[in-house]
């Protein structure tokens, strides 16, 4: 409700949408901390901070191309989404329910090249949204 203006995309429409060869130029980022990408992330998901996002580095990307965005649950993301939209890219989606919604349909995450199953539960209150066998480390 703080970002009215974010699209969003559920996590069976952005797992449709990566199988799709079809779609070129889908790209993803992980709006969350170094730490919490290191322990895992979507396949073909890019890290990118989000407290002091380098938008520049977003300067090639056509302003129609297809970015979604994610955190753990989606309120960072939302807000990077947002500063995107502001940026004059079109095509934005927040992850609703970010990567803690996505590990719980139990959907595919990596770590480095490897699957993994667990995700960081970014904190002991948030991580309450995530299924407990999916924790990286107990809280």
């Amino acid at each position: 409700m703080k970002f009215p203006n974010v699209k969003e995309i559920t996590s069976k429409e952005l797992a449709q949408l990566l199988l799709d060869s079809g779609k070129p130029g889908l790209l993803v980022l992980d709006a969350r901390s170094q730490a919490e990408y290191a322990v895992s992330h979507i396949e073909t998901a890019t890290q990118i901070d989000p407290l002091t996002p380098d938008l520049a580095v977003l300067s090639t990307v056509p302003k129609d191309n297809p970015i979604v965005v994610y955190c753990a649950v989606g309120y960072r993301s939302a807000k990077l989404a947002q500063q995107l939209n502001k940026a004059g890219l079109k095509c934005i989606y927040n992850l609703n329910g970010g990567i803690f919604q996505w590990a719980n349909e139990a959907r595919l995450m990596f770590r480095d090249e490897h699957p993994t199953q667990v995700v960081h539960p970014y904190n002991a209150i948030w991580g309450k949204l995530l299924k407990s066998s999916y924790h990286a480390h107990k809280q």
